[in-house]
Protein backbone atom coordinates (compact mmCIF):
# COMPACT_ATOMS: atom_id res chain seq x y z
CA UNK A 1 0.00 0.00 0.00
CA UNK A 2 2.89 2.85 1.13
CA UNK A 3 4.16 2.03 -2.51
CA UNK A 4 1.10 2.77 -4.75
CA UNK A 5 0.34 5.70 -2.07
CA UNK A 6 4.29 6.98 -3.19
CA UNK A 7 3.18 6.59 -6.86
CA UNK A 8 -0.02 8.22 -6.23
CA UNK A 9 1.83 11.61 -4.86
CA UNK A 10 4.33 11.39 -7.88
CA UNK A 11 1.21 11.41 -10.34
CA UNK A 12 -0.20 14.33 -8.10
CA UNK A 13 3.60 16.44 -8.18
CA UNK A 14 3.25 15.63 -12.65
CA UNK A 15 -0.24 16.71 -12.87
CA UNK A 16 0.50 20.11 -10.99
CA UNK A 17 3.53 20.50 -13.22
CA UNK A 18 1.65 19.85 -16.67
CA UNK A 19 -1.14 22.08 -14.98
CA UNK A 20 1.18 25.26 -14.28
CA UNK A 21 2.72 24.40 -18.32
CA UNK A 22 -0.80 24.66 -19.33
CA UNK A 23 -1.51 27.77 -17.64
CA UNK A 24 1.65 29.49 -19.45
CA UNK A 25 0.78 28.00 -23.07
CA UNK A 26 -1.46 29.49 -25.57
CA UNK A 27 -3.87 27.21 -27.18
CA UNK A 28 -1.70 25.26 -29.93
CA UNK A 29 -0.43 21.66 -30.29
CA UNK A 30 2.18 22.67 -27.59
CA UNK A 31 -0.65 22.48 -25.49
CA UNK A 32 -2.70 20.08 -26.37
CA UNK A 33 0.54 17.36 -26.23
CA UNK A 34 0.62 18.53 -22.54
CA UNK A 35 -3.08 18.28 -22.09
CA UNK A 36 -2.41 14.70 -23.59
CA UNK A 37 0.47 13.88 -21.17
CA UNK A 38 -1.58 15.09 -18.05
CA UNK A 39 -5.02 13.35 -19.12
CA UNK A 40 -2.84 9.98 -19.44
CA UNK A 41 -1.33 10.67 -15.69
CA UNK A 42 -4.85 11.31 -14.61
CA UNK A 43 -5.56 7.92 -15.82
CA UNK A 44 -2.98 6.29 -14.21
CA UNK A 45 -3.47 8.19 -11.15
CA UNK A 46 -7.37 6.83 -10.99
CA UNK A 47 -5.65 3.44 -11.46
CA UNK A 48 -3.24 3.63 -8.24
CA UNK A 49 -6.21 5.13 -5.93
CA UNK A 50 -8.67 2.05 -7.67
CA UNK A 51 -6.45 -0.37 -6.49
CA UNK A 52 -5.68 1.60 -3.37
CA UNK A 53 -9.34 1.54 -2.64
CA UNK A 54 -9.16 -2.51 -3.17
CA UNK A 55 -6.29 -2.57 -1.02
CA UNK A 56 -8.02 -1.05 1.82
CA UNK A 57 -11.14 -2.89 1.63
CA UNK A 58 -9.60 -6.12 1.47
CA UNK A 59 -7.27 -5.15 4.59
CA UNK A 60 -10.43 -3.77 6.07
CA UNK A 61 -12.20 -7.23 5.43
CA UNK A 62 -9.28 -9.50 6.90
CA UNK A 63 -9.11 -7.20 9.90
CA UNK A 64 -12.98 -7.75 10.28
CA UNK A 65 -12.47 -11.38 10.34
CA UNK A 66 -10.08 -12.04 12.65
CA UNK A 67 -12.28 -9.72 15.05
CA UNK A 68 -15.02 -11.64 14.17
CA UNK A 69 -12.78 -15.00 14.93
CA UNK A 70 -11.13 -13.51 17.95
CA UNK A 71 -14.96 -12.74 19.02
CA UNK A 72 -16.03 -16.35 18.64
CA UNK A 73 -13.24 -17.36 20.73
CA UNK A 74 -14.09 -14.91 23.54
CA UNK A 75 -17.46 -16.32 23.18
CA UNK A 76 -16.91 -20.09 23.42
CA UNK A 77 -14.71 -19.36 26.54
CA UNK A 78 -17.32 -18.18 28.02
CA UNK A 79 -19.63 -20.44 27.51
CA UNK A 80 -17.31 -22.89 28.66
CA UNK A 81 -16.96 -21.13 31.76
CA UNK A 82 -20.90 -20.52 31.97
CA UNK A 83 -21.24 -24.45 31.17
CA UNK A 84 -18.56 -25.40 34.31
CA UNK A 85 -20.22 -22.98 36.69
CA UNK A 86 -23.53 -24.62 36.02
CA UNK A 87 -22.21 -28.06 36.64
CA UNK A 88 -20.63 -26.73 39.74
CA UNK A 89 -23.93 -24.82 41.14
CA UNK A 90 -25.68 -27.84 39.91
CA UNK A 91 -23.58 -29.98 42.56
CA UNK A 92 -23.44 -27.72 44.96
CA UNK A 93 -27.48 -27.02 44.91
CA UNK A 94 -27.85 -30.94 45.42
CA UNK A 95 -26.43 -31.06 49.02
CA UNK A 96 -28.87 -28.19 49.78
CA UNK A 97 -32.66 -28.93 50.75
CA UNK A 98 -34.76 -26.14 50.97
CA UNK A 99 -36.79 -27.63 53.86
CA UNK A 100 -34.31 -27.41 55.98
CA UNK A 101 -33.38 -24.37 55.23
CA UNK A 102 -37.32 -23.31 55.61
CA UNK A 103 -36.89 -25.54 58.90
CA UNK A 104 -34.17 -23.87 60.50
CA UNK A 105 -35.64 -20.15 59.67
CA UNK A 106 -38.57 -21.13 61.52
CA UNK A 107 -36.92 -22.34 63.88
CA UNK A 108 -34.50 -18.98 64.49
CA UNK A 109 -38.06 -17.40 64.43
CA UNK A 110 -39.20 -19.20 67.43
CA UNK A 111 -36.19 -18.94 69.25
CA UNK A 112 -36.15 -14.88 68.79
CA UNK A 113 -39.50 -14.99 69.55
CA UNK A 114 -39.21 -16.78 72.99
CA UNK A 115 -36.11 -14.06 73.59
CA UNK A 116 -38.29 -11.28 73.63
CA UNK A 117 -40.85 -12.65 75.74
CA UNK A 118 -38.03 -13.52 78.06
CA UNK A 119 -36.82 -9.94 78.15
CA UNK A 120 -40.19 -8.48 78.04
CA UNK A 121 -40.70 -11.20 81.13
CA UNK A 122 -37.66 -9.56 82.43
CA UNK A 123 -38.59 -5.80 81.52
CA UNK A 124 -41.72 -5.77 83.89
CA UNK A 125 -41.69 -3.60 86.83
CA UNK A 126 -43.19 -4.56 90.04
CA UNK A 127 -45.96 -2.46 92.42
CA UNK A 128 -46.25 0.12 90.12
CA UNK A 129 -49.76 0.46 88.38
CA UNK A 130 -49.95 0.11 84.93
CA UNK A 131 -51.88 3.49 84.66
CA UNK A 132 -50.30 6.40 86.94
CA UNK A 133 -52.73 9.07 87.05
CA UNK A 134 -51.19 12.77 85.46
CA UNK A 135 -52.32 14.61 88.20
CA UNK A 136 -50.43 12.85 90.86
CA UNK A 137 -46.89 12.88 89.06
CA UNK A 138 -47.80 17.04 88.26
CA UNK A 139 -48.15 17.42 91.87
CA UNK A 140 -45.58 15.81 92.53
CA UNK A 141 -43.19 18.07 90.17
CA UNK A 142 -44.19 20.57 91.81
CA UNK A 143 -43.62 19.84 95.14
CA UNK A 144 -39.96 18.54 93.99
CA UNK A 145 -40.04 21.94 92.60
CA UNK A 146 -40.65 23.72 95.71
CA UNK A 147 -37.92 21.36 97.97
CA UNK A 148 -35.31 23.15 95.65
CA UNK A 149 -36.09 26.61 96.18
CA UNK A 150 -35.80 25.86 99.85
CA UNK A 151 -32.08 24.18 99.40
CA UNK A 152 -29.59 26.41 99.71
CA UNK A 153 -26.49 26.44 97.76
CA UNK A 154 -24.45 23.85 98.92
CA UNK A 155 -27.13 21.65 100.33
CA UNK A 156 -28.63 18.26 98.40
CA UNK A 157 -32.30 18.35 98.21
CA UNK A 158 -34.52 16.32 100.54
CA UNK A 159 -35.33 13.92 97.91
CA UNK A 160 -31.66 13.41 97.21
CA UNK A 161 -30.47 12.89 100.77
CA UNK A 162 -32.16 9.75 101.41
CA UNK A 163 -30.65 8.12 98.20
CA UNK A 164 -26.73 8.80 99.29
CA UNK A 165 -27.89 6.37 102.46
CA UNK A 166 -26.34 2.72 102.13
CA UNK A 167 -29.26 0.14 101.53
CA UNK A 168 -30.59 -2.05 104.46
CA UNK A 169 -29.08 -4.82 102.60
CA UNK A 170 -25.66 -3.38 102.95
CA UNK A 171 -23.45 -4.06 106.22
CA UNK A 172 -20.45 -2.26 105.34
CA UNK A 173 -19.13 0.95 103.80
CA UNK A 174 -17.72 0.24 100.28
CA UNK A 175 -13.88 -0.30 100.66
CA UNK A 176 -11.80 2.24 98.35
CA UNK A 177 -8.22 0.33 96.90
CA UNK A 178 -5.58 2.91 97.33
CA UNK A 179 -4.08 3.65 94.15
CA UNK A 180 -0.25 3.12 93.99
CA UNK A 181 1.39 6.62 92.43
CA UNK A 182 3.23 6.06 89.06
CA UNK A 183 6.80 5.81 88.49
CA UNK A 184 7.86 8.71 86.25
CA UNK A 185 10.69 7.28 83.86
CA UNK A 186 13.93 8.82 84.29
CA UNK A 187 15.31 10.13 80.72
Amino acid sequence: MGNIEVKIKKLDNELATYKAQMAKLRDGPGKSAVQQRALRTLKQKRMYESQLNQLQQQTFNMEQAAMTTENLKNTMATVDAMRIANKEMKRQYKGIDIDKIESIHYDMEDLIEQANEIQESLGRSYGVPDEVDEEELQAELDALGLDDELVGENEAPSYLSESTALPDFVDAEPVEEAKEPTAEVAR
